[in-house]
């Protein structure tokens, strides 16, 4: 099951005792939490949402006892109560392990308990919690353009698959940080989006842009191309790399054969530079790569 499938059990009313949530991005479990507080009405919340971190189990104010105290406590209002419990739980001890085993077994009738694990389950994890309701919130790569499509309609915004290819072209896979372009572009007030809407927000307001940079580098205007690379440096070479991978694809989609093979030579150098970057193996790696790319 996907984050999705976690919305769906939401607008169901959580029908199950105890969920076991799973995801690798930190992002994704700020969401489920932010869900879960929706399914507990503001005024109860002191009273029907507790929410615990298993890093605080070092402290002597927290326990899992304390926690399985707070699961078997008689909700108010007559709501159910609402309990999640944060962090890594194959750190759990065997002792408190068995002790979720028993709950797990005949868990609270008013109360729901979901488990937020970070990073993937282990197989003996999920043997161990199968009468639990498995859940995988991640987001896999091929699904981030459906997720920001579906992320933008609930704002009732429209935005087109050449300004989606853009956003991850530019921000890359992090969810988090396409969230929060995402609300950006939510302030333009338009109901249709696409790439020159929001080229100026995404880049920012910077004197040049990466189309500037890109068409420099068609020109071969060595000077031009440097200059250019000198005010877009501020920002992250991550960045960069992602906005000339996007660049570079559209005009492979729009281009002949003879071009695409010339633009297989671009997409390797992009690569090799984004290895050089992130292992540190050549010096002024970008400098590099537009020097390869102005020859081409």
């Amino acid at each position: 099951m996907s984050f999705q499938g976690f919305v769906d059990q939401i607008e169901k009313g959580l029908p199950f005792p105890v969920y076991l949530l799973s995801a690798s991005d930190p992002f994704l479990h700020r969401e489920a939490i932010a869900l879960l507080k929706g399914v507990v009405p503001e005024a109860e919340r002191d009273f029907n949402l507790h929410i615990f971190d298993l890093s605080l189990f070092k402290e002597e104010s927290l326990s899992l006892d304390r926690i399985l105290e707070v699961l078997r406590t008689v909700s108010f209002f007559g709501s159910r109560r609402v309990t999640a419990m944060t962090g890594n739980i194959q750190k759990i001890s065997k002792k408190d392990l068995q002790k979720l085993d028993e709950y797990i077994l005949n868990p609270a009738p008013d109360s729901v308990f979901v488990i937020l694990h970070e990073g993937t389950l282990k197989k003996e994890i999920r043997e161990r919690f199968k009468r639990s309701h498995l859940v995988s919130l991640d987001v896999r790569i091929g699904e981030i353009p459906s997720w920001i499509k579906q992320r933008a309609a609930k704002r009732g915004i429209e935005i087109s698959r050449k300004a989606v290819d853009y956003l991850i072209g530019i921000i890359g896979p992090d969810l988090g940080l396409l969230s929060a372009e995402i609300e950006k572009i939510s302030l333009l007030g338009q109901e249709r989006i696409d790439v020159n809407d929001i080229s100026d927000i995404i880049e920012g307001s910077r004197l040049y842009s990466t189309f500037d940079l890109v068409n420099a580098l068609r020109g071969r205007d060595v000077e031009q191309v440097f200059k250019i690379y000198k005010t877009l440096r501020e920002a992250d070479d991550y960045g960069l790399i992602g906005a000339l991978n996007w660049h570079y694809g559209q005009r492979m989609l729009s281009g002949n054969r003879r071009k695409s093979l010339s633009l297989y030579k671009v997409f390797d150098l992009l690569h090799n530079a984004d290895k050089d970057i992130k292992s540190s193996g050549r010096t002024f790696p970008m400098e590099y790569l537009l020097a390869k790319l102005l020859r081409l």
